[in-house]
C-alpha cells in the first residue's frame, strides 16, 4: 500500500504546514509526515519492517553513550525542504531535547536511520535524503530491501550543500560500518527481506 497525500494549499508557508500536520486526525497506527511540503499518510510498517527496526535498535543500544537516546517515533523539522519527517530510527542526545511544544530539529540528531516500504521508498531514497542533508544530519542510514537490484544497506554522510556523500554500501548479507562516535559493525544477514 502505498502513501495517501493531503491536500492543501500551494502557497502554504511552513508554519501553516504545521499546524495542519499537528491537527491531523491520522488512523492509529499511520505515519503522518510532511515531505517537500506535502503532508503524507503513510500505512502502517509491516512485520519485516519494524523487525528490522529493531534489531538495529538492539545493536545501536549497546553501544551509545548513556546520555543519548534512540527514537522510532519523534519527529524531526526540516523547514528548509518543508519537511516533517519521522525517521525509523534516530539517535539523539538527552541535553537536545527540545522545549514542550517545540519541533525537534532534524540538525542535532547524531543518526538518522531510514527503511523503505515498497510504496513510497522514493521519500527515503531521494527526498528524505536532501532533506536530512540539508539540516546537517551526520550519518544517515538508509536500509532498502526494496532495493531494485537486491536488498542493500547504504550508509551516507560528510553532508555538504544539502548532498550526502555515500560513505558505504552493501548488499544485505553484507557487514556495515556506522563510523565514530558510533564504531559499531552492522551484520545485515539479520534483517528480513519481504
Amino acid at each position: 500500500m502505498s502513501a495517501l497525500t493531503v491536500d492543501h494549499g500551494p502557497e502554504q508557508g511552513w508554519d501553516d504546514l504545521v499546524h495542519t500536520w499537528k491537527g491531523m486526525d491520522a488512523p492509529e497506527g499511520r505515519k503522518v509526515e510532511i515531505i517537500e511540503g506535502i503532508i503524507t499518510v503513510s500505512p502502517s510498517p509491516s512485520w519485516d519492517h519494524n523487525s528490522t527496526a529493531y534489531l538495529l535498535l538492539l545493536r545501536l543500544a549497546t553501544i551509545i553513550p548513556e546520555h543519548w537516546r534512540i527514537f522510532q517515533t519523534q519527529e524531526v523539522a526540516v523547514p528548509g525542504r518543508k519537511g516533517l519527517y519521522i525517521p525509523d530510527l534516530m539517535v539523539a542526545a538527552e541535553e537536545d531535547r527540545p522545549a514542550p511544544g517545540e519541533l525537534f530539529p532534524a540538525s542535532r540528531a547524531k543518526l538518522v536511520v531510514e527503511i523503505t516500504s515498497r510504496g513510497n521508498a522514493h521519500h527515503d531514497r531521494i527526498a528524505k535524503a536532501r532533506g536530512y542533508a540539508q539540516a546537517g544530519v551526520p550519518l544517515y542510514l538508509l536500509l532498502d530491501p526494496w532495493a531494485s537490484d537486491s536488498p542493500s544497506a547504504t550508509l551516507y554522510g560528510e553532508p555538504e550543500g544539502g548532498t550526502y556523500r555515500m560513505l558505504e554500501t552493501v548488499e544485505y548479507g553484507g557487514k556495515l560500518t556506522l563510523p565514530a562516535p558510533f564504531d559499531l559493525a552492522i551484520d545485515t544477514t539479520e534483517f528480513p527481506v519481504s
